[in-house]
């Protein structure tokens, strides 16, 4: 996991540590760590320590479609980074951000917008 720049710090907004996303999942650090090596999750290294986006986690749990999203991404190339920036970056087609719409239950969309740009 790599320290990441200001803007895309921005465009996250609101950050969980690991150990605050362990409580939020009511799981142990190292079983977030895992999440994040299987693409359930995604961290970054902030302030010298891992942390994930707040808005990964929703009611104790991770989002539907947010690994399905994930993993396309990377399988892509993306970096953590690039990915990230994808997330929370407004989409006109969706509308909002795609993880507005995972949050919202509309993964389908954009697990297909990710899907996309694998051809």
């Amino acid at each position: 996991m790599t320290p990441i720049d200001r803007d895309i710090d921005a465009l996250v907004g609101e950050w969980l540590t690991l150990r605050e996303a362990a409580a939020a999942l009511n799981v142990s650090p190292n079983r977030v760590r895992q999440m994040i090596r299987d693409h359930r999750l995604l961290g970054v290294t902030r302030a010298g320590e891992v942390s994930v986006p707040a808005a990964f986690i929703v009611d104790g749990t991770t989002p539907k479609g947010l690994r399905g999203a994930l993993t396309l991404l990377a399988d892509s190339g993306f970096t953590p980074e690039e990915a990230l920036r994808w997330m929370f970056t407004a989409d006109d087609s969706l509308p909002g951000t795609p993880i507005e719409a995972i949050r919202a239950n509309r993964g389908t969309e954009v697990h297909r917008r990710a899907q996309a740009m694998l051809l």
